[in-house]
């Protein structure tokens, strides 16, 4: 079966992957790594479904060609921020990295390997669209792609513009409230998430395409009660304290807002 024969090489690679990247996160002390790879490594699964499916070649490498923007983007992206201020962990890794004490390998390693196992099941969405042999592009694609345009601009407005706050000494331990920051506290999780939504639409034009709604309904569970906001908002509070706590009194959580009075 072509889907099998596809999708367990992509299983081993993340596999690998994850494994090398747990590797070396250990040497560096910096499990803030895992991010990086986690983003980049969807570009080079997407190339591999569009050089080895036999769906149509304009779709396939269409759908890549989407992947490997918005992952080189965002890996990229990732990678300064997080070498930036190596070998200061992320505040998120270094509460994990208490939080797991003697027990650091191990944990590190499990929680690696389901962010390889969460990367295998993504992917499928890429090997569903690539294995779709109906020749031309759908109004539905279309649409799945300009929803994939609108979330990758939007989040890399959103970075910039963190970015840009963050770079003004003055404004250190201060709450970012600019641009799109003024109408949502999280544009960029926002946009993360909408990015799986054009790319899930976009699969609604492929056989079996309506299973990968599950892909953006991961990510908005993922970003609204684990790793994403949950842990980001309890750390803000901690960090910034009452301006923080006004921000979160005024302004819309997830998705971009008009202020509260």
């Amino acid at each position: 079966m072509t889907f099998l024969k596809l999708l367990l090489p992509a299983i081993g690679f993340v596999v690998l992957l994850m494994l090398a990247i747990w590797r070396l996160a250990l040497r560096i002390n910096n499990l803030g790594i895992v991010d990086i790879a986690w983003s980049l490594g969807f570009a080079p699964l997407a190339i591999f479904f569009a050089a080895a499916a036999p769906g149509d070649a304009i779709r396939r490498w269409l759908m890549a060609g989407m992947v490997t923007v918005w992952s080189v983007r965002l890996g990229l992206h990732l990678y300064f921020r997080v070498m930036g201020h190596h070998p200061r962990e992320d505040v998120r890794y270094a509460e994990l990295r208490a939080k797991w004490g003697k027990n650091l390998s191990w944990n590190a390693l499990l929680f690696f390997q389901f962010q390889a196992a969460l990367m295998a099941l993504l992917s499928i969405l890429f090997l569903i669209v690539c294995l779709n042999d109906r020749p031309g592009i759908s109004a539905i694609e279309w649409l799945g792609a300009a929803v994939w345009l609108t979330a990758v601009l939007g989040e890399a407005v959103a970075d910039r513009q963190l970015q840009q706050f963050k770079k003004n000494p003055q404004r250190k331990g201060r709450v970012c409230q600019t641009g799109l920051w003024n109408y949502s506290r999280h544009p960029n999780y926002f946009f993360e998430w909408l990015v799986w939504v054009g790319f899930s639409v976009f699969a609604l034009g492929s056989p079996f395409g309506c299973l990968t709604i599950i892909c953006p309904a991961l990510m908005l569970f993922f970003l609204l009660r684990v790793t994403g906001i949950p842990m980001t908002e309890a750390l803000s509070v901690k960090n910034r304290g009452t301006e923080y706590l006004e921000y979160q009194r005024t302004t819309s959580a997830f998705v971009p807002w008009r202020k509260k009075a």
